[in-house]
């Protein structure tokens, strides 16, 4: 009996590691980790990419540079163990500290890094003409992916929501680009610094003229991009200046490595993640809590009305409008359920009415018994005899 062929096994494609200006096996030992761990890493854009292997195509973990401050290089343990194989990469709000097999090894990362930091290759590393020319490719690369990429401090808001972004975020950053007004196709950029503890805000405009962006000071300045406008000013403040940049760098998709049964190389899986119910059933409707109805009034006032209290003052140091929007403001926190407030005002002016109308025909029934009183009076004169 002849044996069933199986079709012929087609081996699987090595998946090709993505474009890297440059790229090297690293030791990385970030703020919470024990001790190094090592990564094959791969410098693309202003991101570090970190993969298990050379093999790999799905990156394990990434950092990014737009936050970067400066490199450090850290004193070598001993004197002939690890010869200044050990720098610092110091972003904003953290430090990372690398370790690689050799000097030349550090000064190519350490220049790889300020090239794409600050789009220009540094002379002043221990470095040969190859890889200074190396460098000189990826910042040509990188200036020509600038131009077609928006920076992350860009952001669609106005003049005003700028500067309440600058004022609540000041860790973040303290330069925003933003649309113009002009419907010209130019860029409005708005700095918030602190003089002697005052704010100094200041807003600049960037014209577009053709493909590029001219800034409008006493000097104009002309940049082929945008990223080239925010390095301007980055770099002719000394870095007083921050571009703003929210932390949101957090991953949108479960994913794991999970080991392949065929070949027993690790592979990037996604699950299968099924819909979570909702706790809340679904009615088709918005419920929405009604407030609780105020008791009628009586028509016969027992009591005297309570004369209207004084309104209580403002907090000192806010203006009239401004806490009057606090005091709303904070109605609304205390009462989620819309026109509770309007009720209240509408039945307060009710009982206003209803008072003002007993106290009418309280007047009336005093005129009538004193009219009758005067009737009874006339009809019988004797009486006042």
């Amino acid at each position: 009996m002849a044996s069933t062929l199986s079709p012929p096994r087609i081996p699987k494609p090595k998946c090709s590691l993505p474009s890297h200006y440059y790229e090297n096996f690293l030791e990385k030992k970030g703020p919470y980790d024990q001790d190094y761990k090592k990564f094959w890493t791969g410098l693309q854009g202003l991101t570090l990419y970190f993969y298990n292997s050379n093999r790999d195509s799905q990156y394990m973990e990434k950092l990014d540079l737009g936050t970067f401050v400066k490199l450090t290089d850290e004193a070598p343990w001993g004197t002939s163990h690890e010869p200044g194989t050990r720098f610092n990469l110091v972003l904003r709000n953290q430090e990372i500290k690398f370790k690689v097999d050799s000097l030349e090894s550090r000064e190519m990362w350490k220049g790889f890094i300020l090239t794409v930091v600050e789009l220009r290759v540094p002379f002043n590393l221990i470095l040969l003409p190859g890889h200074l020319y190396m460098m000189a490719e990826a910042l040509a690369k990188e200036e020509v992916r600038r131009s077609l990429v928006i920076p992350s401090c860009f952001l669609k808001v106005s003049r005003l929501e700028a500067q309440l972004l600058l004022e609540r975020y000041p860790e973040c950053g303290n330069l925003l680009l933003r649309p113009s007004g002009d419907g010209a196709g130019g860029v409005s950029v708005t700095t918030r610094q602190t003089l002697n503890g005052t704010p100094v805000i200041r807003h600049y405009k960037v014209k577009r003229e053709g493909p590029t962006y001219v800034i409008d000071v006493e000097e104009p300045f002309s940049c082929a991009s945008l990223d080239a406008v925010v390095n301007y000013f980055v770099s002719h403040t000394k870095k007083a200046l921050v571009p703003f940049l929210l932390d949101e760098d957090y991953e949108k998709v479960l994913g794991y490595v999970e080991a392949d049964k065929e070949n027993g190389e690790n592979l990037w899986a996604i699950p299968s993640v099924p819909a979570v119910p909702s706790p809340v059933p679904s009615t088709g409707r918005l419920i929405v809590l009604k407030p609780k109805k105020c008791p009628a009034a009586p028509k016969v006032q027992a009591k005297p009305p309570k004369p209207p209290t004084a309104p209580k003052p403002e907090p000192r140091g806010l203006p009239g409008g401004l806490a009057k929007k606090l005091a709303v403001s904070s109605a609304q926190a205390f009462f989620p359920t819309t026109g509770l407030a309007d009720v209240t005002a509408e039945l307060e002016e009710k009982l206003q009415k209803r008072r003002a109308l007993e106290h009418s025909a309280g007047l009336a029934e005093d005129q009538r018994a004193n009219l009758r009183a005067w009737h009874i009076s006339q009809a019988n004169p004797s009486s006042q005899n």
